[in-house]
């Protein structure tokens, strides 16, 4: 974590867009510390909002961009050639994209907010088949949305940031815990009232 902070002090939005980037693909790269320490750069006036919160949205967009595209051709390509092997039918495919139609766009644009989630909502959404209108809507208001979030939190908190970035960062895996655990308990209800018709 260390060195990507010093790789923001040091080079500023440029760092930021590239480790972004990264880190939403799925790198193990610190993303909320990462842009809380950048709102704190701001408050101290070594980078301008504007340009940040650009050089963050666009890093967020295409990493997300990329989850997408690799769901979209390696995922689907290896789940037709493969997928009858583990269980994955084209039948389920189109169950996950109709999910995705009802409730699962709002997974891509809360998924920011959960740490181990939001790596994996494009690539799902890019397997599912999404339509990219509809991915791009949701996915890029809620990058959006979660890079001027904590941006603003950096600013605001000063010099405090460190102290209270960490609590707030283990509140939101609390928080990611909770929801992963809840929406198991929720498929494995479904599952059991599926078998249970059948």
């Amino acid at each position: 974590m260390e060195t990507a902070l010093q790789l923001v002090s040091q080079y500023g939005d440029f760092a930021l867009f590239f480790l972004l980037i990264f880190g939403i693909i799925g790198l193990p790269v610190p993303d909320e510390t990462l842009l809380t320490f950048s709102g704190y750069l701001i408050f101290k006036g070594h980078l301008h909002f504007p340009t940040t919160l650009a050089a963050a949205f666009a890093g967020s967009v295409c990493g997300i961009s990329g989850s997408y595209l690799i769901g979209r051709t390696g995922g689907l390509f290896l789940i037709h050639k493969y997928g009858r092997y583990v269980h994955i039918t084209p039948e389920r495919l189109d169950y996950v994209h109709a999910w995705f139609e009802r409730v699962g766009r709002w997974g891509l644009f809360f998924g920011y907010f959960i740490p181990g989630i939001r790596h994996f909502t494009a690539i799902i959404a890019g397997t599912s088949a999404l339509e990219y209108p509809v991915f791009a809507l949701f996915a890029y208001s809620g990058a959006l949305v979660w890079v001027s979030t904590f941006l603003t939190l950096g600013y605001f908190l000063g010099e405090e940031w460190s102290r209270i970035g960490k609590q707030i960062q283990g509140s939101v895996e609390e928080i990611a815990m909770i929801l992963v655990a809840l929406a198991l308990i929720g498929l494995g209800i479904r599952y059991w009232q599926k078998r249970r018709r059948g």
